[in-house]
Order: C-alpha cells, then structure tokens, then sequence
C-alpha cells in the first residue's frame, strides 16, 4: 500500500543544514518539502528530489513573508514545520545597537512564532504535527558562553524557551514542539562566529538527524530542549 504523502516545511533550506535536512527528508518517498529560502536558485537537486519539493523563494522579513508561506502550505495537512532560518550577529558587546539586535531577534525568534501561529491549523491532528527549531548551545544553559555573541546566544534562548511554551500553547490540538540545540557544525555561520576552528560535525550528518527528528521526535519528546553537540564550538 502506498504511503500517504507527507508535508515538512523547512526555513532557510537554501545552504548549510538546512539544504542538508531538505536532502535527507527527500530520501523518503513519501515526503514532500516546501523549501524556504532567500536564494533558492543554488539548490542542486535530483529529478526525483525536484518532483517532491516545492520552492519558496522569500526574505522572511518581508511585510508578507508568513501569508505568502501559508498561502503555498493551503488546505493541505502539515506534517512539519522545521525553523532552521537564522543569522548571526558577532558585534563585540560595546559596538551593540538596537538596530542589531531588532534583527537578530526578528529573524531567530519573532518569524518562527509568527510562522507556527499561521499554520497551526494546518498543524493540528494526528499524528500530532511537529514542530522543530533549530537553536544552538549558545543559547543552552550552563552551556558555555563566548564574547561576541551576546546577541545571538540571547536570541537562542529566547528561542528554546519558546519552544517550550509553544508545546503549552498547542496542549490538545495534536501539535508538538521541540527545540535542538545544535553544537558545532561545519557551516558558513560557524565559520564567521569562530574563524580558524574546524568542526566535528558537517552538515550532512547534523541534516539527517534533523530530518529523523522532525519525523519521529514528537513520538517521545515534547516542549524539550535536547542539546546535539559533540563540542561547542
């Protein structure tokens, strides 16, 4: 019997994890992915990949960025909604302005609460939708902390706090929230944070895990923070 088709929306799928967790969900047959990102036109995809994703090309902090992305999910049911989409902001502490941390906080936390109210609807039944953020040691407590980052690792926290509420918020309408806290992965980001360091983990390795849990976590986890991390950084 052919399985029925499941839908994963993924935020910033156009480079590093999240192309790497798009790639991994696509080795499932019955997954379709909506794709979101700024510059989608580098993904390198596969006939059969092209068949099942669909692009969604956007600046998330555009006025109509959650319409246009609920607009494409439809009526259809949601299986997924992972935030990977963030950026990093390593002003030192004493060259900070609101300005920067409006739009570290915009991206890595406002849009991903803004985007999960929007297709909740499409999120709730069962099994129970998922929704996963993508967040990061720096914002884990008692984690440890590096100068330079005040903004981001702030915006991470506030990140996995939300996840943890969200799963309060949506208690009874078959949606579940979690929040990875990723540790050091061999992307571009890690590279402007700590140059010259040489992660321990690619994004192929970290994007499947990813994908596994957007699929299976909600199973046994729900309104949790689980640290992934092999060194931080």
């Amino acid at each position: 019997m052919e399985r029925e088709e499941r839908l994963v929306v993924v935020t910033g799928a156009g480079k590093g994890i999240g192309t790497a967790t798009m790639h991994a969900l696509l080795t499932d047959p019955s997954i379709r992915v909506i794709a979101v990102g700024r510059d989608l036109g580098r993904l390198e995809l596969s006939a059969t990949e092209e068949s099942r994703c669909e692009r969604c090309e956007l600046d998330l902090l555009g006025m109509d960025a959650v319409a246009r992305i609920k607009s494409q999910v439809g009526r259809r049911r949601l299986h997924g909604l992972l935030h990977n989409a963030g950026v990093l902001d390593a002003t030192p502490m004493g060259q900070h302005q609101r300005t920067n941390l409006e739009r570290l906080f915009a991206i890595n936390v406002f849009v991903p609460l803004e985007l999960s109210q929007a297709l909740a609807p499409e999120l709730s039944g069962d099994p129970p939708g998922h929704i996963v953020h993508v967040g990061s040691m720096g914002g884990f407590q008692d984690a440890a902390k590096f100068p330079g980052l005040v903004g981001y690792s702030s915006s991470k926290a506030a990140l996995a706090c939300m996840a943890q509420c969200l799963a309060e918020e949506f208690k009874g309408s078959g949606i579940r929230s979690n929040c990875l806290a990723i540790g050091a992965v061999d992307t571009d980001m890690l590279r402007t944070a700590f140059p010259g360091f040489t992660a321990p983990v690619g994004p192929a390795d970290m994007g499947a895990y990813i994908a596994e849990f957007i699929l299976n976590g909600h199973k046994l986890f729900n309104g949790k923070v689980l640290p992934v991390a092999v060194s931080t950084p």
